[in-house]
């Protein structure tokens, strides 16, 4: 199969100045000193790209996903390494870069499509779909700095997807504009992917990523750190984003626990008018939740599978000695707040009346029936009658990841049974 991309051996830094002169007579007495240190960004990466193949860059910001769009395109040079690339480039990376504030709209087209490789005639040509993609026929001959952000990222966007590219490369642009205009954006990329369009997608969107792109490369440190089926390198990145985390939250926890041994932990008992000055969080605070970890096999981790024993660790503060019996409550939803389930230690007939005023609980789901997705959990503590100590929405996310195709968000145990027979 022909190659869109070919890339051997690319690595790039960037200078961090930590001394610059100002004058000459400085630049003349640090001419020998080492005024700046050079940061890697790129390291020895290679990679290849197939005519007509959709690939997604995953990583954390400062990876080098973006620098490597950047040198693809040529918009910055290399330090080592070759870039080989086969056919007409268009490139979504700093949406309007090219544009003129006091130029108007289809002057900017003009302008614009010309830097991409258009010529005049195919420029006229594609006016009418751009203008009317961007849906700004009312101010197309308006000067672009009497246009909102909005409207001048559309107009952007409109452009350079419309210039018939060979190779696109896209920076995490797919946020632009309202969200009929966002879909509107997925859909003329996915039918140049069907067209055979060669597509390299830079996105902090796990499920484009799975859903859009036939390969995914996870990005770190400026180094490829895998390379492969879309679902299996975002499940190897986000399980080392969850051990991440479960570093920091460790270290977290340990200076809770110095705090309360020296009992040196300091908490406002004064909630604000909203409960919280985080809208995520509120309540009285007379009985609190300090932090909450999700466990598997007693270890921070946030990928299961269907079956697994789910753990929802929380460490917990009595406040107030007027409480006399907390409620602990759990709610587990989709990222889109479709409820799963959720229960409470009064439902599930638990006095908590005698608990020590510091410890840990736990609500553990031996075996976890929700189909492949992502999920959050909600915690809670109130009093019998409701009167909510502290709240927190949101506070942990899990995915489960599964090979057996089912649909929906909860794993129902069932059977098939066939009875009669029947000739072939």
């Amino acid at each position: 199969m022909n190659h869109a991309i070919t890339v051997e051996g690319l690595s790039k830094s960037f200078k961090i100045y930590i001394e610059k002169p100002t004058t000459l007579k400085e630049k003349v007495l640090l001419l020998r000193k080492n005024l700046y240190k050079e940061i890697p960004i790129v390291n020895d990466v290679s990679f290849e790209i197939n005519q007509g193949e959709m690939v997604g860059l995953i990583g954390q910001n400062g990876s080098g996903k973006s620098t490597i769009l950047k040198l693809l395109t040529r918009i910055i040079s290399p330090e080592k390494g070759s870039i080989k690339i086969n056919g007409r480039v268009s490139s979504l990376l700093e949406l309007g870069a090219g544009f003129h504030p006091d130029f108007t709209g289809i002057e900017n087209v003009y302008m614009n499509a010309s830097i991409f490789g258009l010529t005049k005639k195919e420029i006229n040509k594609k006016l009418k779909e751009i203008i009317d993609f961007a849906e700004l026929d009312e101010f197309i001959h308006n000067p672009v700095r009497t246009y909102s952000s909005g409207m001048y990222m559309r107009l952007a966007f409109a452009t350079a997807i419309n210039v018939e590219p060979d190779i696109l490369l896209v920076d995490e642009v797919l946020a632009v504009g309202d969200a009929s205009f966002q879909r509107k954006c997925l859909k003329r990329i996915t039918e140049l992917k069907n067209s055979g369009k060669t597509i390299v997608l830079v996105t902090h969107d796990h499920s484009i990523v799975e859903r859009l792109c036939d390969r995914a490369i996870w990005i770190d440190s400026g180094r490829i750190q895998s390379d492969g089926l879309p679902k299996e390198v975002v499940n190897k990145y986000l399980q080392f984003l969850a051990e991440e985390d479960a570093a920091k939250e460790d270290d977290s926890i340990n200076e809770i626990s110095k705090d309360l041994v020296g009992n040196s932990l300091k908490v406002d008992m004064v909630p604000t008018e909203d409960g919280n000055s985080n809208s995520n969080r509120w309540g009285t605070r007379d009985f609190e939740v300090l932090s909450a970890r999700i466990l598997k096999e007693n270890q921070n981790k946030t990928l299961f599978n269907p079956g697994d024993t789910l753990i929802v660790e929380m460490d917990y503060k009595q406040n107030n000695q007027s409480v006399a019996e907390p409620v602990f409550g759990i709610a587990i939803h989709t990222l889109d707040k479709i409820r799963v389930y959720g229960t409470n230690t009064i439902i599930d007939n638990l006095n908590l009346s005698k608990i020590p005023k510091v410890g840990t609980i736990r609500f553990i789901i031996e075996n976890l029936n929700l189909v492949d997705g992502d999920y959050e959990i909600d915690i809670a503590v109130h009093d019998k009658n409701g009167l909510m100590y502290d709240y927190q929405t949101a506070i942990k996310e899990f995915r489960v990841i599964s090979d057996i195709r089912d649909v929906g968000i909860y794993k129902i145990p069932h059977m098939w049974d066939i009875e009669g027979a029947y000739k072939l």
